[in-house]
């Protein structure tokens, strides 16, 4: 049986390692030293396969083939996709194997995510992992959802996809420890004239949702209330699968900042697994 030894929430945008001096250097530092102690810690966990939870930005997939849920399980990623994305080329190791049994388990539990053996790697999981130090260290095992496109999974749907793949890494035989990293969000728009404009009191809310625990609150608030937040800000599934991964423990805050400089409601925590 598997350990899950943590589970994470990161926000993602490709400007913060494009653009890393764009905002104030207090600001940017801050922001930086909380991808470090992510990195850290989990690194510190000494897991042995990490799953990754975030979203295609229409690079593996676009209109004619939109899957709610995707599984990645081949035995490697190359990465990153995009070509002008300041983050070293490389193949990432995959854990066929555990994505093999998430895929199983969560079609067992009720679920019909697709499946595929040749994902390239985009911003939304590589800028993280690159920020945190992480990248290529943990064999991974990406899991994508759809929030780039309607119709995406309900907000609930996420939380519930999210229990699946929590009791599916917890049977799980073939590895001791396993870490959990969901990337995306928070408030942001991407190509509209709203670009640069964040939502504060959303992202604050939807973290104090996080915090208070619990299993519907957050996605109940986020699913009310994602529109005003801009389109990018649709990445708070990610965030309500890997609290579904953590049935619904209280989530710690480690760090927000809306950097309009980055464009993106910048936040970073972890859930409580001992709650």
């Amino acid at each position: 049986m598997a350990e899950i030894t943590g589970i994470y929430a990161v926000s993602h945008t490709p400007v913060m390692t494009n653009m890393p001096d764009a905002p104030a250097p207090a600001r940017r530092e801050a922001a930086f030293r909380q991808f470090t102690r992510v990195g850290q810690e989990i690194a510190a966990t000494q897991p042995d396969a990490l799953v990754l939870v975030s979203d295609d930005h229409l690079h593996n997939f676009f209109l004619d083939n939109l899957p709610p849920f995707c599984i990645g399980v081949a035995r490697s990623y190359p990465s990153p996709v995009e070509g002008w994305l300041k983050i070293p080329k490389q193949q990432l190791p995959g854990d066929a194997a555990l994505a093999a049994h998430l895929l199983q388990s969560v079609m067992a539990a009720g679920f019909d995510p697709a499946l595929s053996m040749e994902l390239t790697l985009d911003h939304g999981m590589m800028t993280p992992l690159d920020l945190a130090g992480i990248a290529g260290a943990i064999p991974v095992a990406p899991i994508l959802v759809n929030t780039v496109q309607p119709p995406m999974p309900a907000m609930r749907r996420c939380v519930a996809f999210g229990r699946a793949l929590g009791q599916a890494i917890r049977g799980y035989m073939g590895a001791a420890r396993v870490a959990v990293l969901a990337t995306g969000g928070l408030s942001h728009d991407v190509g509209t004239p709203r670009m640069g404009q964040l939502d504060e009191a959303f992202d604050r809310g939807f973290l104090q949702q996080l915090e208070a625990g619990g299993l519907d609150a957050a996605a109940d608030f986020a699913e009310a209330r994602v529109n005003t937040a801009g389109n990018g800000a649709e990445e708070v599934r990610n965030w309500l699968v890997a609290q579904g991964i953590a049935e619904g423990a209280p989530f710690e805050t480690y760090h927000y900042d809306g950097i309009t400089d980055w464009y993106t409601g910048i936040g970073l925590g972890r859930w409580s697994m001992t709650a």
